[in-house]
């Protein structure tokens, strides 16, 4: 026999608990040396650089003609 709750869950209570589950909103900075928006304390996915310096090196994406 499984366990079954002694009282029900009222909504607002449900809701209370449920809130945390959402996804929460990205904190995007813009980068310092393109311009182009990024995660803080991450590498610039469009430039490569991070706190200054080159750190990967961008291959230019060709367009499909």
């Amino acid at each position: 026999m499984g366990a079954l709750p002694k009282q029900r869950i009222s909504r607002r209570r449900q809701g209370n608990r449920r809130r945390y589950h959402s996804i929460p909103e990205l904190n995007l900075v813009p980068c310092r040396s393109c311009g182009e928006k990024k995660l803080p304390h991450h590498v610039c996915p469009s430039c490569g650089m991070y706190r200054g310096r080159q750190v990967i090196q961008i291959e230019e994406r060709r367009r499909a003609e």
